[in-house]
């Protein structure tokens, strides 16, 4: 699906420790990535898992005749039940997650491109959210803030990951390259009670950091700004002007 243009972030009540909202310049972003790593994510899309359903050990313990069809049938029923809720195809392949390597169903979402361009200003911007669905990411955040618990409930459903488009593993070192990069660009903003941070989704990544406390915030989509082909003729013309100099 399309993402949404732009967004309004409003905080209606602030942690007491932490919670800064965080923004990069997805352009900057894409700059600073190496380029051979750049052309294989772009040549091979980025993949992400969205959850993780934990809850068939017990088919471990069934005949290892029984096993094969069981599987099947679970992942057939998991699948139209999750599809029949989302507006995207999901994919559920076997595998083992958890710290017990428990049997699980992982959902994996379409392959999409890492990089897009800009709707209005036809530059290239760096569009992937590394940080929120990377597994060795958030265990290298886990050594700084403190372990996120995975063990049950909704906590180990929302367990996300991140691959090629075609299902094959990122490598350590390219995963902290794209750390490296993505924090150098980005800029902590601390909000208070009332402020609203107006940005372009396509322009800007965005999150928050960690926090203690209660933290409030809403935010807002837009599909687009009010004068935008207006920026966009602009924005051609501009281009048309420094190619024919």
């Amino acid at each position: 699906t399309r993402a949404p243009r732009a967004a309004a972030f409003v905080c209606f009540k602030a942690a007491e420790e932490g919670g800064e909202f965080l923004i990069a310049d997805g352009r900057q972003i894409f700059r600073d990535l190496k380029p051979e790593l750049v052309e294989k994510l772009y040549d091979r899309d980025i993949r992400y898992s969205v959850m993780e359903l934990p809850f068939f050990g017990w088919v471990d313990n069934l005949p290892e005749f029984v096993q094969p069809g069981m599987m099947g049938a679970l992942k057939g029923l998991a699948s139209a039940a999750i599809n029949s809720k989302v507006d995207f195809d999901v994919d559920l392949q076997w595998g083992e997650g958890g710290y017990d390597k428990v049997k699980m169903l992982q959902a994996r979402a379409p392959s999409q491109p890492p990089i897009v361009i800009h709707p209005v200003t036809g530059e290239p911007h760096w569009f992937c959210n590394v940080h929120s669905h990377s597994s060795k990411l958030r265990k290298d955040r886990e050594a700084i803030y403190g372990a996120e618990r995975f063990e049950d409930g909704a906590s180990q459903i929302n367990k996300s990951d991140m691959y090629f488009g075609d299902d094959g593993a990122i490598s350590d070192e390219d995963l902290e390259h794209m750390d490296e990069v993505t924090m150098k660009n980005v800029q902590f903003v601390k909000m208070t009670e009332g402020d609203v941070v107006l940005l372009d989704n396509y322009k800007c990544m965005h999150g928050r950091n960690v926090f203690d406390g209660t933290r409030k915030h809403g935010v807002a989509w837009f599909e687009g700004w009010e004068g935008e082909e207006e920026m966009k003729a602009k924005a051609q013309q501009g281009s048309k002007q420094a190619v024919a100099a």
